[in-house]
Parts: C-alpha cells; structure tokens; sequence
C-alpha cells in the first residue's frame, strides 16, 4: 500500500487479506473496499451481494481520504 493511508487502522483494512473468502464481499471481517480504477473507498453492506457505501473520510481518524492521481 500507499505510505499515505490516513492511520493504521485503515491500513490494517485496506491491507486485510481473507485466507477463507476469494471475494471481499463474502468475507465479513473484510469492511472497507477500495477500487483503484474508480478512485473509491467504501464500508461494505454485507447483505449477500456488492454493495458498499462509498466514503470521502476514514471512519476511524476523520481524515480526508486522498484520491490516487
């Protein structure tokens, strides 16, 4: 990752790789999703599909979080 994620506990998120669940939306200890090419960051619904609730700031630290250039 980046070295300019916001604070550890976005980095332990964003950086959590699931050994049991292929896919970040059937994991439930996977809880934010971030999409490179789209430029987004999420909190995911799990609700047994691909919904996420798209973020402009971390819910732990409050920072603004940086768009990839």
């Amino acid at each position: 990752m980046e070295n300019d994620i916001c604070c550890s506990n976005m980095k332990y998120h964003l950086e959590y790789k699931c050994t049991e669940h292929k896919n970040v939306f059937d994991c439930p200890d996977n809880i934010i999703y971030s999409s490179p090419k789209k430029n987004t960051f999420g909190i995911i619904i799990h609700d047994g599909g691909s919904s996420f609730i798209k973020i402009k700031y971390c819910p732990w630290c409050g920072t603004k979080l940086k768009k990839k250039k």
